[in-house]
């Protein structure tokens, strides 16, 4: 029985040639055609795949010209790998591409990536769900030459919840940003925007709402660069319930499967066995 060839869609993280995965390593060793975002990739990713390895950029294609290098792909037997910048879950296109390969019977899967999100909050040592600051983070975008967003999503309404805002897209549009929503987050709100983050090209801007604008058009940024915003920037609040020395730990792993985090399963999300 012959192997099946499946194109695999592979999250290259925030571009870091050491910051994919173990799984996304072996992929692209062993890919004969790799598809990759130039535009946001550091070329020491296409270190881990093979000397003979076709290698294709894909800042220039458009969808069907795409598609169509996937599908001659895996009709020619060859092990193929599309690489998404960051996390293919978010802003990815993975979905019109999927739904085409679909349609053209060519079988596919997913590998995640390290989102760019958790690459910037990494770099600046912050957590962005903090005890009785916030305890949600909202990924969004804005839109400037990209598909229109939907009305529910404005921005506006986002700012209302004040969590933490993690703005896609948003670079050169961050000071009429920061006027919206400077009514719910206030003047003086943390912001930070990360620029290639884990890249090396790297830079963190650290401001305000009321500031961060005059710093980004000072750096000169205009793409490649992700906005966050929030008072658990910086880094003060309340402390989480999960390592109180008062709370009681004898039912941690008990017979309801409830783990150390709290969740079914725990931080492992497996099932738990009843001791004792």
């Amino acid at each position: 029985m012959g192997r099946v060839v499946t194109v695999h869609f592979v999250g290259a993280g925030p571009g870091a040639a050491d910051l994919l995965t173990v799984r996304a390593t072996r992929l692209l060793a062993a890919a004969d055609l790799v598809l990759y975002p130039g535009t946001y990739l550091d070329p020491g990713v296409l270190e881990h795949c093979g000397p003979a390895a076709e290698l294709v950029d894909t800042q220039h294609l458009d969808l069907d010209r795409i598609t169509d290098l996937l599908v001659r792909g895996v009709a020619g037997g060859r092990n193929v790998v599309r690489l998404t910048s960051g996390d293919p879950s978010l802003y990815s296109a993975l979905a019109e591409q999927t739904r085409r390969l679909t349609a053209a019977g060519v079988a596919w899967d997913v590998t995640p990536g390290v989102p760019a999100y958790a690459a910037a909050a990494a770099l600046v040592g912050r957590e962005l769900t903090v005890p009785l600051v916030t305890q949600s983070v909202v990924l969004t975008r804005t839109r400037a030459r990209s598909t229109p967003m939907p009305e529910s999503e404005s921005l506006e309404r986002f700012a209302a919840t004040r969590a933490t805002l993690v703005l896609h897209l948003a670079i050169r549009r961050v000071r009429e940003l920061m006027a919206e929503i400077e009514p719910e987050y206030g003047a003086d709100c943390p912001v930070v925007v990360v620029h290639r983050a884990s890249q090396p090209g790297e830079l963190v801007l650290r401001g305000t709402v009321a500031t961060v604008a005059d710093a980004v058009e000072r750096a000169g940024l205009r793409q490649a660069a992700v906005v966050l915003v929030g008072r658990a920037l910086a880094n003060d609040g309340g402390e989480s319930f999960l390592y109180d020395r008062s709370r009681d730990r004898s039912g941690t792993r008990g017979p309801g499967g409830r783990g150390e985090a709290g969740e079914p399963g725990g931080l492992s999300g497996g099932a738990s066995t009843p001791t004792g």
